[in-house]
């Protein structure tokens, strides 16, 4: 996913975005090769490091673009020096190509007027998504994305345990907290803002309060309010209150980093976790970060699910050629490669209708050596929308204030 969150995003007076040219396509390939793009993207995952690589060189053999991936450590990163830049008038020659993002960071940047606007639905790779019938193309946390950000990849949370140390993992938020009490210091969450960490409370919060009234469990997916906070979040601090002495360190010391929840399995510290990349567990099998006996699955009271984007900033200085590499990454081949277990795993967004025979062999899966360690294709848990995106801000505030102190 593209982790990250933005919490403190300063007002700026916000001036007039630049708008992208309805140029063919055949001009935007004329103008966008030969030209440096530089991708700012999260870098805290081998796989995914790879999977860019193997882009670069895709583009580089097919328009002559350089293609740099900007590792961060937190989107915000990106956000920030974008923001920084409108501040100073450089309106055309942004550091800033590319930015995979979602939910909260998409907001901001959208609120402050940094993206380059109606450029996606020119893509010729962009109707393989069938945007028309698939609504989620064009919403990001239920935000309508308005040609600003174009999809790249579907994720769900996905949680993960040693088979020789537990054998009937909790298949449901209220069995998690009694396997906890039943496993003292073998399960835990990282702090918030880290997104494993509001990933997870939003998956708790939507889970606690499913037996609510429509009208209010509805209430998630807008704006938080003052009423609508006082309403959904109580059972939430319930819920922790409960869980947390019997956390990892009796719930009062949380990792800053949802990396760190992989490594305390492989060092047999936790017995389950939870990612939002479920191809990171064969792939961690095969690096020997985890053990053989590591085995995945979704929870059956549903998977907080999202797709994921990647977004030109509005003073982008390689437009054109940012354009390009997108379009690149919407391409059946790049969406086939990146779902391959052994690549990355992460879902195609594209609609199956839209491809050919052919193509759609590319999608099928192939043999394994860790198969054992990947969710299985019918392991299909409910999809639980992502709140607004004013939630995880929420969550992150009170969950400080409530718990950090602790720290």
């Amino acid at each position: 996913m593209a982790h990250a969150s933005v919490n403190d995003v300063v007002d700026v007076v916000d001036k007039p975005v630049t708008q992208t040219s309805k140029s063919t396509w055949p001009e935007v390939e004329s103008r966008g090769a030969n030209q440096d793009v530089y991708f700012h993207a999260w870098g805290g995952d081998p796989q995914i490091n790879r999977y860019i690589q193997w882009a670069a060189k895709q583009v580089k053999q097919q328009y002559k673009i350089n293609l740099h991936h900007v590792k961060l450590t937190d989107t915000s990163e990106a956000v920030s020096r974008v923001l920084a830049e409108k501040s100073a008038s450089n309106d055309h020659q942004g550091q800033v190509d590319l930015v995979w993002i979602n939910g909260e960071n998409f907001a901001a940047m959208a609120k402050h007027q940094l993206l380059a606007p109606n450029w996606v639905d020119r893509l010729p790779n962009f109707g393989l998504t069938d945007p028309d019938n698939n609504p989620a193309m064009t919403r990001d946390f239920g935000v309508p994305t308005q040609g600003m950000e174009a999809p790249w990849g579907k994720a769900a949370l996905t949680f993960y345990y040693d088979s020789l140390v537990t054998t009937s993992p909790p298949q449901t938020l209220q069995q998690l907290s009694l396997w906890a009490k039943q496993h003292p210091g073998r399960f835990t969450y990282p702090k918030p803002p880290d997104f494993l960490a509001t990933s997870f409370l939003k998956y708790a919060l939507i889970v606690l309060n499913n037996s609510q009234p429509e009208a209010i469990k509805n209430l998630l997916y807008q704006p938080a309010t003052t009423q609508s906070q006082a309403l959904l979040l109580p059972v939430l601090w319930q819920y922790l209150d409960e869980l947390h002495p019997h956390l990892w360190r009796k719930g009062l010391h949380f990792m800053s980093s949802g990396m760190e929840l992989r490594r305390l399995i492989g060092d047999g510290e936790l017995a389950l976790a939870f990612t939002f990349s479920a191809a990171e567990i064969p792939a961690a099998v095969a690096r020997f970060e985890l053990p053989d006996s590591s085995r995945s699955y979704r929870m059956q009271d549903g998977s907080l699910s999202n797709i994921h984007f990647i977004a030109i900033p509005y003073n982008a200085a390689h437009l054109d050629s940012a354009k390009l590499v997108v379009n690149f990454l919407l391409s059946p081949q790049a969406q086939a490669h990146k779902q391959q277990a052994n690549i990355w795993g992460d879902t195609s967004v594209l609609a199956r209708s839209k491809l050919t025979a052919e193509q759609q062999t590319w999608f099928e899966p192939p043999a394994q050596s860790h198969a054992s360690a990947t969710i299985a294709n019918q392991a299909i848990s409910p999809a639980l929308s992502e709140p607004d995106p004013s939630w995880s801000k929420v969550i992150t505030k009170l969950w400080l204030q409530r718990y950090g102190v602790m720290q």
